[in-house]
């Protein structure tokens, strides 16, 4: 079971019997921090001598008393996002400590370059952070862990001059938003990022991606992805977002390649794909869709059924393991990073809700792009993308996006 699905479970539990003062700590030792942790906690050897209970069963029992005594706190509070499936257990960080991770903003590349500023999307990476702490309400950093236990906040191969970073957050209207940055120098540089909504609001996932190969090549994808077929089966619709901003540019007109993935699965009819090839992307700007994303989540009633928000979980599991499944960077990841840390990354982090396949990944060399607009088709699709929409009428802040 994997902790998403046993914090869901944990989270039912608590909401039927009131824990907190229930339960004191066994022998007196203190709990760890936080619910739904993979970590075992240890006691002295002294304690564990005097007990007659096996070690390995308090542990496990002082798991237990401890996520549900989370989560139950939580309800408690009135915080019903605690009771949402799904969530991860919050990291011990600071905001301002998970934004600083692994030197992050990055000033310098690990690849060769000849460019003057050779990471292309951090401004992008910056921007939305500063979005995300200024307009989320209890955003906070989760843990980027595999079932393992490995940390996959970071990896770097210092003989290919590759490396990638990883941030995982959460608020209030996302149970998951997740962050990466792959810089590789002039060869390859992506920022890559997901949005799943809290389970109780029955409404599309936010997919970016902005990908450069050789400063020759260039993709920027975004989407309202759906989580069911049929548009209206989300709690509000959608599409007339994304419609005049594609109508505007043709550019954004594009159409991914079908080797990887079927569009007529969790990807909307007006999904954004720009490809350039030959061409500077610099000097136009992408709208923001987090923006309009967020004022969607707000202005969408929360469900109050148990089943209904559990069929809302059911669908982004759905949406998980088919993007798991057919990811065109896990041949990528591979090369780089080793045929183990890739699949775990993939299945344990990128989309942390899917089911492994016994068939394994396919890690085939990657070959992104997608047919331009008019042309043959090229390479497979990236994954879902980056873009925007209209900043928000009332707002405290003016988030302007980057230019590229």
């Amino acid at each position: 079971m994997k902790p998403q699905h046993f914090f869901s479970a944990a989270a039912i539990v608590a909401a039927q019997a009131p824990l907190v003062g229930a339960f004191s700590s066994i022998g007196g030792a203190s709990t760890s921090r936080v619910a739904g942790s993979r970590r075992s906690r240890s006691r002295s050897s002294s304690e564990l001598q005097s007990s007659s209970i096996d070690a390995q069963a308090i542990s496990e029992l002082e798991s237990l008393i401890s996520d549900l005594m989370e989560v139950n706190r939580g309800a408690q509070h009135g915080n019903l996002q605690g009771l949402s499936p799904g969530r991860s257990a919050p990291s011990p960080l600071t905001m301002a400590e998970a934004a600083a991770g692994h030197g992050m903003p990055w000033t310098t590349t690990i690849g060769r370059t000849d460019e003057e500023n050779p990471l292309l999307y951090m401004p992008f990476w910056d921007w939305q952070l500063d979005f995300m702490e200024s307009s989320l309400t209890n955003l906070h950093p989760i843990e980027c862990t595999t079932l393992n236990d490995i940390d996959v906040s970071f990896n770097e191969n210092k003989e290919k001059r590759a490396r990638i970073v990883n941030h995982c957050y959460a608020s209030d209207e996302y149970r998951k938003i997740r962050m990466t940055y792959y810089d590789a120098g002039d060869s390859v540089q992506v920022f890559n990022s997901v949005f799943y909504p809290d389970a109780k609001y029955n409404l599309p996932v936010l997919g970016i991606d902005l990908l450069s190969f050789n400063r020759k090549k260039y993709l920027a994808i975004v989407d309202f992805q759906p989580l069911h077929q049929d548009e209206d089966d989300h709690a509000m619709t959608y599409e007339h977002i994304l419609q005049p901003i594609k109508d505007k540019y043709d550019n954004l007109k594009g159409r991914m390649s079908s080797k990887f993935y079927d569009e007529t699965q969790f990807f909307s009819k007006e999904m954004l794909f720009a490809r350039f090839e030959g061409q500077d992307c610099r000097g136009g700007s992408l709208p923001c869709l987090q923006i309009t994303h967020l004022d969607l989540v707000k202005n969408t009633p929360a469900a109050t059924s148990p089943q209904d928000v559990q069929h809302v979980f059911d669908r982004q599991t759905a949406y998980d393991t088919y993007s798991a499944e057919r990811d065109p960077a896990a041949g990528l990841f591979s090369a780089m990073f080793g045929k183990e840390w890739a699949e775990d990354f993939i299945y344990d982090f990128l989309f942390s809700l899917s089911e492994r396949s016994e068939e394994g990944l396919n890690l085939s060399p990657p070959m992104f792009g997608g047919p331009p607009q008019g042309g043959k088709p090229g390479g497979p699709g990236g994954p879902p993308a980056h873009g925007g929409a209209p900043a928000k009428k009332e707002a405290s802040k003016t988030h302007s996006m980057p230019r590229v």
